[in-house]
C-alpha cells in the first residue's frame, strides 16, 4: 500500500514550515506566487490529496460487504436473524454499498473452511450475524484478509469488534416488571453459555431478583437447547419444575413461544396462573396463540451502526474498536397478569 504524503513532507524537500505548504495550496496569502506554483507541482506529482478530498472519496467509495450466518439459525421458525440481514442490506444499499449472504453450513465450521465468498475475493468486508465458535471466528480473523465485525454476538475470549443489543439491561427491566406486576418465585429458562447474549440476560435476571432480595432455585434454571448444536430442544429440555414458579424469564421469543405451549399442555393458563416473558420482539406468525411480553430489539439502529461501522474500519477513517451496545425498549402485551 502506498505511503500517505502528509504536508511535513512537501514541507522537507521544499524547505519551508508545514504552514506554508498548507497556505500553498489552499490559496490563502502570506505565500508568493513562485513558491505556490513550485509546491502544488510537488503536491501533484508526489500525489497529495487534501483530507477533505480524501474524505469525499472513502464516503462515496462503494464496498461489497460478505454476511455470514450459521445454518443453525435459519431454521423453519427461527428467522429472527433473516429481519437483521434485510435491515443490513436496506443500509448498506443506501450508502452505495452491496451485500452478499453466505450461510455457514456447521460441517465447513467444523472443519474451519473459510466461506467461498472470502476464497473467491469477492468482498472488502465481512458482517457475522449471531455466534459460531470461537476456533472458526479465530479462523476468519486471521485468514479472512478483510476487516470483520460481529452482530448481535461478540467473542468474550479475544478482543472483537461488535455491534450487538442490550442482553443484561433487557431481562434486567424484563424481571423488575414482573416483580412489580407481584411475582417472586421467578424461573430463567435458557441454556447458559450456549451463546453469550444467553448467558447475559441470565445475568440481568439475576441483577433484578438480587437487588430485591430474592432468592432462587437450582429447579428454576431451566435449560431450552443444546449447548453443542445451539438448537433449542422442546422434547428433553423446557422441564415444568415441581415446585412452580409463578413466572418465566425466557431468552428470546421462540423459547417463550415453546414454554407457553408446554405450559398449556400441562393444565397451566397464561397468564392467569402463570406469567411469561421473552426477548426480540420477533416471532414467526401463528407460533402463539398469545402476544409475549418481550424486550425490543431495535433491528434497524443496530444494522445501521454496524455498517457505520464497518465502513469505518474498512476505510481507516478514526475507527474505534470495540463493542457497541444498542439499546431497545419493552413492550407490555398479553403475557404477563399480577399475583
Amino acid at each position: 500500500m502506498a505511503k500517505t504524503v502528509k504536508l511535513a513532507d512537501i514541507a522537507a524537500i521544499v524547505g519551508v514550515s508545514t504552514v506554508t505548504v498548507s497556505k500553498a495550496l489552499s490559496d490563502q496569502k502570506g505565500v508568493s506566487e513562485e513558491l505556490r506554483v513550485r509546491i502544488k507541482k510537488l503536491a501533484d506529482e508526489m500525489g497529495y490529496k487534501q483530507p477533505s478530498t480524501v474524505r469525499k472519496l472513502q464516503a462515496h467509495k462503494s464496498y461489497n460487504i460478505g454476511v455470514l450466518i450459521a445454518e443453525m439459525f435459519l431454521d423453519k421458525y427461527d428467522s429472527f436473524y433473516w429481519q437483521m440481514y434485510q435491515a443490513l442490506t436496506t443500509r448498506a444499499v443506501s450508502k452505495g454499498c452491496f451485500t452478499m449472504l453466505e450461510v455457514v453450513s456447521a460441517v465447513n465450521e467444523e472443519a474451519g473452511n473459510l466461506p467461498m465468498i472470502i476464497q473467491e475475493h469477492k468482498v472488502d468486508g465481512l458482517i457475522v450475524i449471531g455466534a459460531m465458535s470461537s476456533g472458526y471466528l479465530t479462523i476468519l480473523n486471521e485468514q479472512s484478509g478483510v476487516p470483520v465485525i460481529y452482530m448481535d454476538y461478540y467473542d468474550e475470549k479475544q478482543a472483537c469488534d461488535a455491534v450487538i443489543s442490550n442482553s443484561y439491561y433487557g431481562t434486567y427491566a424484563l424481571t423488575n416488571y414482573l416483580i412489580h406486576m407481584g411475582h417472586r418465585k421467578i424461573a430463567y429458562v435458557g441454556t447458559l453459555l450456549a451463546t453469550e447474549s444467553i448467558t447475559d440476560r441470565y445475568f440481568g435476571y439475576m441483577k433484578s431478583l438480587m437487588e430485591h432480595g430474592i432468592e432462587t432455585k437450582p429447579e428454576w434454571l431451566i435449560e431450552d437447547r443444546d449447548v453443542d448444536s445451539g438448537f433449542i430442544d422442546t422434547q428433553n429440555k423446557l422441564t415444568i419444575p415441581k415446585d412452580m414458579p409463578t413466572a418465566f424469564v425466557c431468552n428470546c421469543d421462540l423459547t417463550a413461544s415453546y414454554m407457553i405451549k408446554k405450559l398449556q399442555q400441562n393444565g397451566y393458563r397464561v397468564p392467569e396462573d402463570v406469567s411469561v416473558v421473552g426477548f426480540d420482539n420477533y416471532l414467526y406468525p401463528g407460533l402463539c396463540n398469545i402476544k409475549i411480553t418481550t424486550y425490543e430489539v431495535d433491528i434497524k439502529e443496530m444494522a445501521r451502526r454496524t455498517i457505520h461501522n464497518l465502513l469505518k474500519k474498512m476505510g481507516n477513517e478514526n475507527y474505534k474498536p470495540g463493542v457497541f451496545i444498542v439499546e431497545g425498549r419493552v413492550v407490555y402485551k398479553e403475557s404477563v397478569a399480577h399475583v
